[in-house]
């Protein structure tokens, strides 16, 4: 009788080969006997009983006529016996993959209902891989590893590669519960002139929920996820099988500015490179990706999207800077006044610190 233990917790698997044996006692009947009854060589039934051979489909059926015990029965028995060896086998080689599953976020993923913290190396391992929809290690660097290597390059983009595909699968997973139909690149970009004017909708939270609703109507998926330890990025822009684009934002910064400049960004990217992924660190500069024109169209895209640069500059030619004329002029834009803060912060008309309360803040427990 075989047996594995996790932790405390032992399982025993039954083969069919002991029942089997059991059943002949009871009968006091010998393995002559059953196979003389079978018409099956008696090395065959003594190698069942031993777990050497299998029980096939054809076997089980001429066990019930002899024996009187369901063709079913057998069958689930050896299903279960082999399924059961199998884990086993498997489970055993998990069991030194303890270095290898400390590069990902565990902590991270338990808390967010993934793994379990305290579990076992082979269980942990076990979780990550469903967690990754892959059936190995080797399977999870493959499927992984691509969508990552041309970000590897960048001195500027620091942080761990596998807490980043943790985070970008976890966005993954809740987009493939929405039912979305394929991005419709006209209509994105009519809600996307649309969408600068919800960053004065109060709560912030709100306006969110009302960005994500416009967008899952024209075929694009919008999730917004607290950081993983060591993913260190801003967003990205990813494509999932049938056409369906998903925006996954970090919200690092948790200020409007930040979000709705990040959220046109990819939006840029979508409309400017459809069926194409791309992953955004935090104070990266376009030069910094192996496609910097593409970063560079995206950056204008959201720029202009947010506010109209001919406003802008007649704006910054009054000379106006207090708290009182951003907020006039944000009124003019129908745009959020921290969104033209964040403008001048980055353009260092105005140093960082300044007019930061005219900024809303995003709250993860809400989002």
């Amino acid at each position: 009788m075989a047996a594995r233990s996790h932790g405390q917790q032992r399982d025993w698997i039954v083969s069919p080969g002991e029942i089997l044996a059991e059943a002949l006692e009871e009968r006091g009947m010998s393995q002559s006997e059953l196979a003389r009854r079978m018409g099956r060589p008696v090395k065959t039934i003594n190698e069942i009983i031993h777990a050497k051979a299998t029980v096939t489909p054809e076997t089980a059926l001429q066990l019930e006529l002899v024996l009187g015990i369901p063709a079913s029965l057998w069958v689930n028995l050896e299903g279960s016996y082999r399924r059961h060896l199998a884990e086993r086998e498997t489970f055993a080689a998990f069991a030194g993959l303890a270095d290898w599953l400390k590069q990902f976020p565990v902590k991270d993923l338990a808390r967010h209902g993934f793994m379990d913290r305290n579990g076992t190396t082979e269980k942990q391992v076990r979780q990550l891989l469903a967690f990754f929809g892959t059936a190995s290690p080797e399977a999870l660097e493959r499927r992984w590893g691509e969508p990552l290597a041309q970000y590897r390059k960048s001195a500027t983009y620091k942080g761990s590669e596998r807490s980043r595909a943790a985070w970008l699968r976890w966005g993954e997973l809740l987009a493939e519960d929405m039912d979305l139909e394929p991005v419709d690149a006209g209509a994105l970009a009519a809600a996307a002139s649309q969408l600068p004017r919800l960053s004065r909708v109060s709560p912030l939270e709100a306006a969110l929920d009302e960005a994500r609703s416009r967008l899952r109507e024209v075929g694009v998926a919008l999730v917004v996820l607290p950081e993983f330890d060591g993913t260190r990025l801003s967003g990205a822009t990813r494509w999932l099988p049938r056409g369906i684009a998903v925006i996954q934002l970090s919200l690092r910064h948790k200020t409007d500015d930040h979000l709705w400049f990040s959220l046109m960004h990819e939006i840029g990217h979508i409309l400017d490179r459809p069926r194409h992924d791309f992953v955004d660190a935090l104070h990266a500069h376009s030069s910094d990706y192996d496609d910097p024109e593409a970063e560079r169209r995206a950056d204008a895209f959201a720029r202009d999207a947010l506010i109209d640069g001919v406003a802008l500059r007649s704006f910054l030619d009054r000379g106006q800077l207090d708290a009182a004329s951003v907020r006039s002029f944000a009124a003019e834009m129908n745009v959020s006044p921290g969104i033209i803060v964040g403008r001048l912060q980055h353009d260092e008309v105005i140093p960082p610190n300044r007019h930061n309360s005219l900024k809303k803040t995003v709250d993860f427990t809400s989002t």
